[in-house]
This record gives C-alpha cells, structure tokens and sequence, in this order.
C-alpha cells in the first residue's frame, strides 16, 4: 500500500479532499501521519476523527530547521510521499535530500506567477486580483531548495471575474485545488505501480 504524510498549516480542506478521495477509493493509498506547524490548525481536528497519527511541530516553539528535522525524523523510512497540503513553513536540509521528487506542494496560482518567498494564502489571491490578469488557478509541483521552483506536476485553471473578491477567488481556486491535489497523487501513484 502505497503510504503517505500530509502536512497541514490550516483548515485542511485539501486534507479533507485527500481523505474523500481514499474513501470513494479513487485513491489507493493510506495517510500515515497528519502534521502541522500550528498547534491550532482545524486539519487537525479533521485527521484526529479519521483516526491519523497527529503530530504538531509548532512554528512558534521550533526553528524551521527543527521543524524540518523532526518530519524528517518522523518519517524516515514510513511513506512514499509527502504532500504539502496548505504548509506554510519552508522546509529545509535533509528532508528535500532525502524525499527528493516525492515532497509535492500545492501552491494557489499558476506557477511562475504570483509564488515565491512571501506568496501564500490570500495574499497570492490579493495579488492576483490587484494585477488585472484574467486568469489563476492552482499548481502542483515537487519541492526542491527554493521556494515553488520544484518542477511544475500539473496545473488547473480559473477565470478572473471582474467582480471578484480575494473571497470569491479563493473558493474557486479552492474548489479546482481539492481535484487537482488527488489527481496528482493518483497518478503518482500510478507510477509507483508501472
């Protein structure tokens, strides 16, 4: 079975969506940990009723180099992929070496645009609307040293409205996220099975 960690910073929607897909068996794959940097992150309460290992590495009590040491410790030898579902902390060291090409991240724009040091959340969505392009979307890529340099796995895409809002924007991203994330982890799976 293919096995795989989820790391959270928020709500944990997309979580949410990764545990759907298992559910309706659209994904062949079991989540083995479920972990934030931010002791109040609602995903958590989401992974808890799923019965998932939860572990916090809070950004207010651990370095970033703590934090991506103790994944690292964490994981080592336990799961195939590392989803990074909403994690705002940049990882760092060891872990991009020793998950190399299997750390993904969903970042909500179409990458090159509107990513990079800074670029998360609604703040990428506030500056999507302020600059007039006519259309976002979300992407997913592998994570390397930089910051959403990794190699581009798939993107999807939304129209800009001219009467969108940072609100409205972000729902429609959202929706297009929630697929796109368990599109790319099936087919990743796949690959494995190849």
């Amino acid at each position: 079975m293919f096995k795989i960690a989820v790391l959270i910073s928020g709500g944990g929607t997309n979580l949410q969506a990764i545990i759907d897909g298992i559910k309706s068996n659209e994904l062949e794959c079991s989540i083995e940990y479920v972990i934030s940097d931010n002791k109040n992150a609602g995903g958590i309460l989401r992974a808890e009723r799923e019965g998932i290992k939860t572990l916090i590495f809070d950004k207010k009590e651990y370095s970033r180099e703590e934090i991506s040491n103790n994944i690292t410790n964490t994981l080592h030898g336990k799961v195939d992929l590392v989803v990074l579902a909403g994690f705002l902390s940049i990882l760092k060291g060891d872990i991009i070496r020793e998950f190399n090409n299997r750390i993904i991240n969903l970042h909500p724009s179409l990458i090159p645009n509107f990513c990079g040091k800074g670029m998360y959340g609604d703040r990428v969505h506030k500056a999507v609307l302020e600059s007039g392009v006519e259309k976002s979307g979300c992407t997913v890529h592998f994570v390397d040293e930089g910051t959403d340099t990794g190699e581009i796995i798939q993107q999807a895409e939304v129209k800009v409205d001219t009467d969108d809002t940072v609100e409205t924007l972000r729902a429609k991203v959202n929706c297009e996220e929630h697929k796109l994330i368990v599109n790319v982890i099936k087919q990743l799976i796949g690959k494995t099975q190849e």
